[in-house]
Parts: structure tokens; sequence; C-alpha cells
């Protein structure tokens, strides 16, 4: 098969040949169709954060494709139906985090594309356990960007506690950006999309933000304070900088959702503010498989809509010199 593969942190990806996986018990043998391109695979090609990957390793954690073979006792999944691959590879199924429902912060979790081989190949190995069925009638090239960008924002405007009435800011809209606004309007919210780029901006407004700010041209605090503040402030922009200024919008009573992760793992908030104000900062990871079902669903009866790019899956280096260059509107998918 084909793959692409991170041989060392200071290279481009290599395209290998490599011999179709074999799945072992409670494993599963995905043929991909489509797997979406998250920066999150960027950092892992680059080992930006603290815990790296150990290369040579397959990225890609937005993969769905059909199900080819299955491995000893499965019973989630059959040959022929389709699944998608999320970040979540696998998680120890017992720990009080699994058994609450916050299996996303197991301590003995492995991620697809980190710790597990992933899916920006022709095929994976997966967990059957941890694939996600994906709907009839759901094109795959829709569905690999929502099981990552979706999934992670449906998250973020639910722990939010996003309510109909709310103003909510999204900062950043992109592969991510664009679902979050959708969910937060799906959830009653008022929404305002804050960007540098004129393009995504332009597909927020479509998608039917209320409000555009142009980070570019004008101070999105003054921007925002003009417009009255706004209740829940959600972070997808990795520059601590647009932390802080997303901060500084929070009316009385705010919620500060953090979803991207800065490459210094640092940034600066004002404790008077934040306890006077009484702001709430929050940490949002991924979503679980049930909200990876939700995300499927709404997609599924037409109340969302992923915009997004095909390229294939030998022009990944291109891919993410584009992405990294902001020259991708929403969401790049690679097709073997």
């Amino acid at each position: 098969m084909r793959a692409s593969v991170v041989t060392a942190f200071d290279r481009p990806l290599e395209m290998f040949d490599l011999p179709v996986p074999e799945p072992g018990p409670g494993e599963i043998l995905v043929r991909i169709e489509a797997s979406g391109l998250c920066h999150t695979d960027i950092h892992a090609a680059r080992g930006d954060w603290p815990v790296k990957p150990n290369p040579p390793f397959v990225p890609g954690h937005e993969g769905v494709g059909i199900v080819e073979r299955i491995g000893a006792g499965v019973t989630e999944h059959a040959v022929g139906d389709r699944v998608a691959l999320p970040w979540l590879g696998w998680a120890c199924g017992t720990c009080a985090y699994c058994v609450t429902g916050w299996e996303t912060l197991c301590e003995s979790q492995r991620n697809t594309g980190y710790a597990i081989d992933g899916a920006h190949a022709e095929y994976a190995v997966a967990s059957a356990r941890y694939a996600v069925a994906v709907p009839a009638g759901v094109d795959p090239a829709e569905a690999a960007p929502l099981t990552c960008a979706g999934v992670t924002t449906y998250k973020a405007v639910k722990v939010a506690g996003v309510r109909p009435g709310d103003r909510v800011a999204v900062f950043g809209i992109g592969g991510l950006g664009h679902l979050a606004q959708q969910y937060a309007q799906l959830f009653g919210g008022e929404t305002v999309a804050v960007d540098v780029t004129a393009e995504k901006l332009a597909l927020a407004a479509s998608l039917g933000a209320t409000h555009t700010v142009d980070a570019a041209d004008v101070d999105p605090v003054e921007a925002i304070t003009a417009l009255g503040g706004v209740d829940v402030a959600i972070v997808l922009a990795a520059d601590p900088r647009v932390v802080e200024q997303a901060h500084r919008c929070l009316r009385r009573g705010g919620r500060l959702v953090l979803v991207s992760l800065p490459k210094d793992n640092e940034v600066t908030l004002p404790v008077f503010e934040t306890v006077l104000k009484g702001i709430t900062v929050i940490g949002s990871i991924v979503g679980t498989r049930a909200d990876l079902a939700e995300v499927f669903r709404l997609h599924a009866a037409g109340r969302t809509h992923v915009a997004y790019e095909v390229r294939k899956l030998d022009e990944i280096n291109e891919a993410i010199e584009d992405v990294l260059a902001g020259r991708v509107a929403a969401r790049l998918v690679l097709q073997p």
C-alpha cells in the first residue's frame, strides 16, 4: 500500500510502498477513502509538542473508509461498513474517565496518527471499538473533516454551555472554525467570526455569522467590545496573543474556551479581570465516540455544511505548505 510516513521531524513526509497491515484481535482493516489534513498532523510530523510521537509513523486521524477485514472477536463492525478513525484510537475502557463519559481524558489512551499509524495511507488498522460508523448517504470526503474538526468544535460548544441568545465569538475561521460557528448557531447562539483572511470571513458570512471581524484591519477587542462583548469566546488560532484578545472580549460571566495548542505551551491571562468578571476558562479536547455519532447525525440531517478541498495523498507535503501559508479556506481532504 502507499502511505505517507514521517521519518524524521526535520524532513518532509515520504511516500512509501508498505505491506497492507493485518488486523489483530479486536481490530479492523480499513481501506481509506478520504483523510482530512489536520493541523495536528503537521505538529506531529514536526515534533512540535512536549510529548512527541516516535518516527517512523503514518499520521492522519480524520480517516474514513470501508472495513475490508476484521480480527478475532470483532462484533462492532462488519466487512463492508463505512467507518471513521478519529483521534481517540484506543482507551482503556475501565478507568474513572472512561466509565463516566470522559474517555478522551483517559491517561492510557493511544491516538491515531500519533501513537498508532494513521489514515494518510491506502489502508489503516484500527480498534473496532473506537472506530465510529458513518451514516449512509454521508460523503466520505465530508465525513473526514467531521471526524476531528467537527467533533472537536462540537465538543467545545457543548462544554461552553452555549444557550439561545448567547453571543459567541469564534477566533480562527478555517477547518475547525467554520464548523464551530455552525454548531454555536445550532445551539441558538449569535456568532461573531474573527480571522485575518477575507476569504475565510466570507465563508463565515455565507454560513450565517451575524458579525465578521477582520483582525488584520481592526483591533478585534475594540470591534467586539463595540458590539457589547461576547458571552463565549472559542479560540481555534494557535497564537497566544489571540487567546489574550479573546479573554478581553468577554462580558461578565463569560466563558473562554481553549481548543488550539500554542507551540510554546504558554499564554498570559490577567487574574484580577478573570476573578472580578467571573470569567471561566475551559480547556476543551476532542469529543467522544458518542459526540462524533451526534456530529454525523446532524450532518446526515442536513444541518451542517463542510467546506473542503480534495488533494491527492501524494501531494501531502504541498498540502501542508498551503495550510501553513493560509492558502486554504477550510479543510483539505487527501484521497489515495
